[in-house]
């Protein structure tokens, strides 16, 4: 798999995540506001690994969405959102 691939499979991955996440009321120490503002980071690294990738600079692309997938990994640990990654990435450019 191509390098280009492997960052277009892990931006349709995380724009499905995006899309599908929920944020969790409840008994926790980071707001709701907080939780969003991480969002929102997550979103704009989402939107740097695209504009890296369509200017063919894979490797600041993967970082960029590597970076997005740990943010919203660190929620999903916190207890703050939920969501499932899939389990089939797919190839969506």
């Amino acid at each position: 798999m191509s390098l280009e691939e492997l960052v277009s499979k892990y931006i349709a991955s995380t724009e499905r995540v995006l899309n599908e996440l929920s944020f969790v009321d409840g008994d926790t120490r980071i707001t709701a506001d907080s939780a969003r503002r991480v969002v929102e980071s997550a979103k704009a690294y989402l939107q740097d690994a695209k504009y890296y990738r369509d200017r063919k600079r894979f490797e600041v692309s993967l970082a960029s969405v590597a970076y997005c997938e740990g943010l919203l990994d660190a929620l999903k640990m916190l207890g703050v959102v939920k969501f499932e990654w899939p389990k089939r990435r797919q190839n969506v450019k």
